[in-house]
């Protein structure tokens, strides 16, 4: 199975160095719909990947899969099945290597018909995925889902973005829907919960970075419908009390189509922000760079283009600067996967 995956990944070459793979498509056993993914990098030298799979969004058995590719190998393995609910669908996942080596895999529990009933569970490995512990729901709230990876902050906290989404009319999300935080303490195993992001149209979906010292920026989608809109933008927000109270969500400069947003902070310092440029469209797929701690971001190249979706980013780099990227596209039935370097990007569009 392992030789029909690598058989069948799909090698798209693109400018500069930029590589695009399609990594798990409609023959890949876990159901047509596949989205989202996250990518993260362990300190062994692999890449993990997870999606949620089965028969559509709303489907019921949805399940979490994850699949792994080896330090120095090229292929990735065929996904493997590692959290279903007997009684549930499971929705978003999330995995993440703490710094203790401990990796969490963070996922949402879909109760009832909208994702607005949704709670947040977890797992950890203490074998870099090989073998899961048992499930836990990470808190109890409804409505608290999960999409992007936690980032370490200075004071050695973790920080969870996480968001609670209301109402339960599926094309629509409604204003009063907000972002936040759960603050992590490896001293204590404790989780504290932090203020909201409250904005003009709504937002969810945070991607955090800390800039300085309990200084962290953010960048959250927005909320409204999927028609499209000229006034719809990224939100931003900022906190400098190292996430525990959030400053208002303000328009930024960027559109958004009510499509989540990926920004990690290189080994350099530089923000890298993957974002869809476009108010109406999942396409293109573009990344941006800021060398001032997300005040300006004057290198900006489209990653993907073309009538296709370029959805949920999630990136991550490695110690060799390589910056490595998944996303879904063909209308949420494909994983695929980008490779670039920082530099790759100076070329601009």
């Amino acid at each position: 199975m392992k030789s029909l995956v690598a058989a069948l990944v799909l090698l798209l070459p693109m400018a500069a160095e930029i590589q695009t793979k399609r990594l798990f498509g409609p023959e890949t056993p876990t159901g047509p719909y596949k989205h989202p993914s996250c990518v993260e990098a362990l300190d062994n030298g692999d890449l993990l990947l997870v999606y949620y799979g089965g028969e559509g969004e709303y489907a019921g058995g949805t399940a979490l899969f994850m699949s792994r590719k080896k330090a120095g190998q090229e292929g990735w393995t065929a996904p493997v099945q590692i959290a279903r609910d007997p009684f549930y669908a499971l929705g978003n996942g999330v995995v993440w290597q703490a710094p203790d080596g401990v990796v969490w895999l963070f996922y949402v529990v879909r109760f009832g018909e909208t994702w607005s009933t949704s709670r947040v569970a977890a797992r950890v490995s203490q074998d870099r995925g090989a073998t899961w512990s048992d499930p836990s729901l990470l808190r109890l709230d409804e409505g608290w889902m999960v999409r992007g990876k936690p980032i370490v902050l200075t004071s050695g906290k973790y920080l969870l973005p996480i968001y609670h989404e209301t109402g339960t009319d599926r094309e629509i999300v409604p204003a009063d829907t907000t972002s936040l935080f759960l603050i992590y303490d490896p001293g204590t195993k404790k989780w504290a919960e932090s203020g909201r992001v409250r904005s003009r149209l709504g937002n969810l979906q945070p991607a955090p970075a800390e800039v300085r010292p309990g200084h962290i920026v953010a960048f959250c989608r927005r909320g409204g419908g999927y028609g499209g809109q000229k006034d719809g933008w990224l939100v931003r927000t900022e906190s400098k009390d190292g996430g525990m109270t959030w400053s208002r969500g303000e328009d930024s400069e960027f559109p958004n189509p009510n499509s989540a947003v990926e920004m990690i902070r290189l080994r350099n310092g530089k923000l890298l922000l993957i974002y869809n440029d476009s108010f109406s469209d999942r396409s293109p797929l573009t990344a941006a760079l800021s060398a001032d701690g997300g005040k300006t971001w004057p290198v900006k190249r489209n990653i993907q283009t073309g009538k296709d979706s370029y959805a949920y980013p999630s990136a991550v780099q490695t110690p060799d600067g390589r910056i490595h990227l998944v996303y879904t596209t063909n209308g949420r039935r494909a994983v695929t996967y980008t490779v670039f370097m920082e530099s790759d990007l100076a070329g601009g569009k």
